[in-house]
């Protein structure tokens, strides 16, 4: 089975990311405004995280909220970069979406995918840079895990392992039981060769019940788990 951090993230449904927000108390928030990316991302470059419509917490916000964008903006093809929605381009209605919810999270992952495909920094028709949009959720929710975990991948496909370490090593600390979540982060730190870490949390991630087996699939091949 084909199992890497984009196909697995579409696995997580809005609503179980939106509960997951009250489950934690999130003691380690400050330490996620550290981070600056490279290109030097700032409110000054990136934009103040204002909106007409929101913005809004991704993992909080009402279904009716989140319809009144997906629907036309977020849809299937928009997801799958095949085709623009209420734009000329998948880049613009992704922009659209993400100025909406920040951290929306199947998103952020989607212009990162778009990026990295045509591979521009800023997108077609998206007025940020992918590193902004990563910017601009760090701002907002500096407590969400999943944008520097996304940030971690995309920064790992660029060849800046540093950088892509440092984001998921972020994001680890602001993780609790999760399970969709650990298992994510196994699969990015294994995709970066750092197996022990992607262990323990695939360890996090299976004894929490999540039921995929790609990452133990994985980690058998690598001869790094024993059941």
């Amino acid at each position: 089975m084909r199992s890497s951090i984009f196909d697995a993230c579409k696995r997580i449904p809005p609503s179980g990311a939106r509960r997951h927000a009250g489950v934690a108390a999130w003691l380690l928030a400050a330490l996620a405004l550290g981070f600056v990316p490279p290109a030097r991302a700032d409110e000054a470059s990136c934009g103040a995280v204002t909106n007409a419509y929101g913005p809004f917490d991704y993992r909080t916000a009402t279904k009716q909220q989140l319809q009144l964008v997906e629907h036309a903006h977020f849809t299937p093809g928009v997801e799958r970069l095949t085709k623009g929605e209420s734009t000329a381009y998948v880049g613009g209605d992704l922009d659209y979406t993400l100025r909406a919810f920040p951290n929306h999270h199947r998103a952020l992952m989607s212009m990162s995918k778009l990026s990295l495909r045509d591979n521009k920094p800023t997108p077609t028709g998206a007025r940020f840079s992918i590193e902004c949009y990563f910017d601009r959720a760090f701002r907002f929710q500096p407590d969400d895990a999943m944008p520097r975990l996304i940030a971690g991948l995309y920064l790992s496909k660029q060849g800046r392992r540093a950088e892509a370490l440092e984001n998921l090593d972020l994001a680890a600390q602001l993780s609790d039981g999760n399970a969709n979540l650990h298992y994510n982060m196994g699969l990015a730190y294994f995709e970066l060769k750092e197996i022990d870490k992607a262990v323990v949390h695939a360890k996090k991630a299976y004894d929490a019940g999540f039921p995929l087996p790609g990452l133990r699939n994985k980690l058998h091949q690598a001869g790094a788990w024993n059941d």
